[in-house]
């Protein structure tokens, strides 16, 4: 296999990684939204973590730790981009296993939801990090026609995700039972979880692709 050959497929390698952490995340709100209506009937939960406690847990869990396979074995420009996938992998992996404390937990669901909010935290920390500072960066001379595009939105993902994880913060302090019962939180989080797989599926070349020009045919005299 040629120098060529082997990069092209890390290459390809990279774009897939990409896509397939874009599509997990843009899919997950709505398979479990709807998945749990078809499943188990009945109404909203208040938070996409409060999926766990549904017909829809095992897609739950299973999407994060598949997200977390995918970051951990993502690789990008150098050391900060394979340490920060790292931690956004143990995070996710951490989101799904410990999950949000049930109502009426005892004092151990307690503690395992404090876990929850802290492996949740750092997810979405990571994954703004990696929008708004590593996507924006190149790995070319001189980088394609659409990148500043693709930086304005990878920002734009980053600003939204650290948005909505404040505005959750704010509505568990603040907000009354009333207002929680528009389910704030889970908006919050899909608009979130959104904007994170907006970004990777940019990053993985679905969205924004710089235009391949066709070479102008060769004339003959």
């Amino acid at each position: 296999m040629s120098a060529r050959t082997a990069s092209d497929n890390l290459v390809r390698n990279y774009l897939f990684l990409r896509r397939a952490i874009g599509f997990l995340g843009i899919g997950l709100p709505v398979v479990l939204i709807f998945g749990k209506l078809v499943v188990d009937g009945g109404g909203l939960l208040n938070s996409i973590s409060g999926y766990y406690y549904s017909g829809m847990r095992d897609v739950w869990v299973g999407v994060m730790c598949a997200i977390g396979v995918f970051l951990l074995s993502y690789r990008g420009y150098g050391r900060i981009d394979d340490v920060a996938g790292n931690v956004a992998a143990v995070a996710a992996v951490g989101v799904a296993l410990f999950p949000t404390t049930p109502a009426n937990g005892d004092r151990a669901d307690v503690l395992i939801g404090y876990l929850h909010l802290g492996f949740a935290a750092v997810f979405f920390l990571t994954l703004a990090f990696f929008c708004i500072v590593l996507f924006t960066r190149s790995d070319k001379e001189i980088p394609g026609a659409r990148k500043p595009e693709r930086n304005r939105l990878y920002v734009a993902s980053g600003v939204i995700m650290l948005v909505c994880l404040a505005l959750i913060v704010l509505c568990g302090l603040v907000f009354d039972d009333e207002t929680q019962a528009l389910y704030p939180a889970l908006w919050l989080e899909s608009v979130a979880i959104f904007a994170f797989g907006v970004a990777w599926l940019t990053k993985g070349g679905t969205l924004l692709p710089d235009r391949t020009v066709a070479p102008e045919p060769s004339v003959t005299a």
